[in-house]
């Protein structure tokens, strides 16, 4: 699946909720590294998940203090790292459409 094909959900669901596709954008640096640039030619060439994730530039290293439920499914609790980073990134989408404050999905 590619990561441009699911982009498009994450930034309806935070817009449908009031907030921005800029703050879906932020998220996404925060935890991958990516420069808006980079994020931008990720999405052009339409990059599977897996090699989207791979090729990160920096993996936020306390994206292991994401905790929460996604789909009923603890995030914490998910052995295969792919899916994991997935499920870290739905989280993260989920709490800004719950309305938390930038500071508080960022872990700053």
């Amino acid at each position: 699946m590619s990561f441009a094909s699911v982009y498009p959900h994450y930034v309806n669901k935070a817009e449908n909720k009031g907030r921005t596709k800029k703050e879906v954008d932020k998220i996404i640096r925060w935890l991958t590294g990516y420069s808006q640039r980079e994020l931008n030619t990720q999405l052009k060439k339409e990059t599977d998940f897996e090699t989207f994730l791979a090729e990160a530039p920096e993996m936020n290293p306390t994206r292991s203090l994401i905790k929460g439920v996604v789909c009923g499914i603890r995030v914490e609790d998910v052995q295969e790292p792919t899916m994991r980073e997935i499920r870290y990134l739905d989280k993260l989408i989920d709490e800004l459409a719950k309305g938390k404050t930038m500071e508080k999905i960022l872990r700053t």
